[in-house]
């Protein structure tokens, strides 16, 4: 029976371990986070009313230099009837250990251990009581959730394990690098070059100014910002090693050759970026991190059904925007899922 703990996000969210084994760093790990729907009220079941993901699990996986800790985004899912589940990949937030580079990674295939542990963990819970008696299993739809890299990583893996989600959803996926293609070839084979014989050595300069974190300071609710972790979610991102941007790069390559994740893709981004050295009062309502263009043509070739909603004045985080952004993200992330789900009961 799995052991869950009370999470640092204390309320209803809980959190569990995932053993992978360890490295040349040492032992590996990853962190499971759920918050799970509350009962339907009386009246619900008398009427027989079900909310729309009744059904649904939800996986979130967050981007570079990050870890989950929007609560606002999880109670969006439950509070629409899904079960909601995080994860903080290895060396990443709550699964960072003593003297671990962060995020290190050489595969972003490898992440398919502690993606794979997690659906198992998700599924037995389909079929385990409150005091652990095993029950039936049940039909749940899965729908995968990912931020930046964790966008690029799901698309892989959804990519790689056909017919295991049911639907994607991307808060603007980092697909390609601020580069074109030719510029990121020539890159990857300088990069493919040191990550062979240096992977731990830095690829390239800290570029980086605070910005983004900036930007968020100003737009977020206090209590959002209170809450922060900046040992888990530094202010300036980790300097970037040869290996893990070898192995971001090679990702990228393999979106740029199409992918076929299968199932319906939704990708949210901002209309605009905005970089520079010095602070701009237009990095409230751009994104700051990735150029936008490039993702969404990218993002049309990650299979045949792929919506692209580009959102006015969002961050890179579109849930973590501006009050209008926000909310014009959360209604299109809406209006696709309503859509989605009458698909879905159609067809049964």
């Amino acid at each position: 029976m799995i052991e869950w703990r009370e999470d640092v996000l204390g309320d209803e969210f809980e959190c569990t371990d995932l053993d992978l084994g360890e490295d040349d760093e040492g032992p590996l790990a990853a962190t499971l986070v759920r918050a799970l729907p509350a009962e339907r009220s009386w009246w619900q079941r008398l009427v027989g009313r079900t909310r729309m993901l009744e059904d649904v699990d939800v996986l979130y996986v967050h981007g570079w230099s990050d870890y989950f800790f929007q609560k606002h985004l999880a109670r969006f899912y439950t509070d629409r009837g899904a079960r909601f589940f995080a994860l903080d990949l290895r060396k990443y937030g709550r699964s960072l250990r003593e003297g671990q580079t962060h995020g290190y990674i050489d595969h972003l295939s490898d992440y398919d251990t502690e993606i794979d542990l997690a659906l198992e963990i998700i599924r037995t819970g389909d079929r385990q009581g409150a005091s652990g008696e095993r029950i039936a299993p049940t039909h749940r739809r899965l729908l995968l959730l990912g931020h930046s890299t964790g966008g690029l990583i799901l698309s892989l893996w959804a990519d790689r394990h056909p017919g295991a989600a049911d639907a994607l959803i991307l808060n603007s996926p980092w697909l390609e690098l601020q580069l074109t293609g030719v510029a990121r070839k020539a890159l990857a084979g300088v990069v493919g070059l040191r990550a062979k014989f240096t992977p731990h050595d830095l690829a390239l300069p800290q570029l980086d100014m605070g910005f983004y974190a900036q930007a968020q300071s100003l737009t977020c609710d206090d209590t959002e910002i209170a809450g922060i972790n900046y040992e888990w979610r530094p202010q300036r991102s980790p300097q970037v090693r040869a290996g893990w941007l070898n192995a971001v790069l090679a990702g990228h390559q393999l979106v740029s050759e199409r992918l076929d994740v299968g199932i319906p893709v939704c990708v949210l981004l901002s209309a605009r970026s905005q970089f520079g050295i010095q602070w701009d009062d237009a990095m409230l309502a751009a994104d700051t991190v990735l150029e936008v263009e490039g993702v969404a043509r990218s993002s049309l070739l990650l299979g045949s059904e792929v919506t692209v909603h580009r959102i006015d004045g969002a961050l890179h985080d579109v849930f973590l925007s501006q009050a209008e952004a926000r909310a014009e993200a959360f209604v299109r992330m809406e209006n696709w899922l309503l859509g989605w789900n009458a698909v879905i009961g159609n067809a049964k």
